[in-house]
């Protein structure tokens, strides 16, 4: 698996899609800030609106562009021409979300001037934070009319076309394409080179990147900084510099962010004892296991399990 997957299945985020908006005119619409592990997204099918964060900077919005709130921050979305005043917006339904539109009603979408596909993804906390923490909030991939992204603009194109005709299994096709959008807005930010550091920043390095995949591979070995920069095929100075550079912390923190973000997906989905996992993520005792957890979690590892619901173990 490479490692841009795993990070993904480690973080585990769950799409779901809340509503359909079809605004036109005036429009102001607030979005309060959402509980920790609730990222919610809009997608642009059709028309241009703005998005203001809670700090008052204003993104612009067109057809294509994907914006994810990583951390559930507070935002409004407004028209482009940020006017004051508008229709109220009335509920109904298209056939396969929940719909929200300030015309009326009315037949046809030629007088709408934006169309917004509005959902949120819920992850668990610990496994997902090497991935979510390392993206700025907002997230922001637009597609920019660039001829390389070719296929996002079809994953775009699919889940437009699907929305609008409603066929039976639209939901699930649309909410599973939610998870490839995600996973390719990822790959695009990290092919533009927008990651400033972060694993992402490291992905798009591809000696730096092949030495997170040694990592992730094998977080039970005893790495030392030269055997990854052996990875990398540099020096262990040079291999150390550009790998702080790039991620923002050293390479044995980081490292220690790979095993604790591990541990924590098979604490929360198997029932392998906390002595197994300490081992499978490179610690020779429970104690020590133990130990690095607390410091990094903030918890101990039987109180991180104790958070999940019972049901969501397996015996693998």
């Amino acid at each position: 698996m490479d490692t841009l997957s795993r990070l993904i299945d480690l973080a585990r985020p769950q799409a779901s899609l809340d509503l359909r908006c079809l605004l036109s005119g005036a429009f102001d619409i607030e979005h309060a800030p959402q509980e920790a592990g609730v990222a919610p997204f809009h997608l642009v099918l059709g028309g241009a609106c703005l998005i203001e964060t809670a700090d008052g900077a204003q993104v612009a919005l067109q057809p294509g562009d994907f914006m994810l709130f990583p951390r559930g921050a507070a935002h409004r979305v407004r028209d482009v021409q940020r006017s004051s005043g508008g229709a109220p917006l009335m509920p109904g339904h298209d056939g396969m979300l929940p719909l929200r539109r300030n015309d009326g009603g009315g037949a046809g979408h030629d007088h709408v001037d934006v169309d917004l596909l509005c959902g949120r993804f819920v992850y668990a906390p610990g496994p997902s934070a090497l991935l979510l923490n390392a993206l700025p909030d907002p997230f922001h991939v637009s597609l920019g009319g660039a001829q390389t992204l070719g296929a996002l603009q079809t994953v775009i194109g699919l889940m437009r076309t699907e929305a609008e005709h409603r066929q039976p299994g639209a939901l699930a096709i649309v909410t599973a394409l939610s998870h490839a959008l995600f996973a390719m807005a990822l790959r695009v930010h990290g092919e533009r080179g927008a990651a400033a550091s972060g694993v992402l920043a490291l992905l798009a390095d591809a000696r730096l990147g092949a030495s997170v995949q040694g990592m992730l591979s094998a977080p039970e070995r005893a790495w030392t900084i030269a055997e990854l920069g052996a990875l990398a095929a540099m020096s262990r100075a040079t291999y150390a510099r550009h790998f702080n550079e790039r991620a923002g912390v050293t390479v044995m923190d980081f490292l220690t962010q790979i095993r604790m973000t591990i541990a924590c997906d098979l604490l929360l989905h198997t029932r392998r004892s906390a002595a197994e996992i300490g081992e499978t993520v490179g610690y020779q005792s429970e104690a020590a296991f133990g130990k690095a957890f607390a410091q990094s979690v903030g918890m101990t590892p039987g109180r991180y399990r104790r958070r999940a619901q019972p049901d969501n173990a397996s015996d693998s």
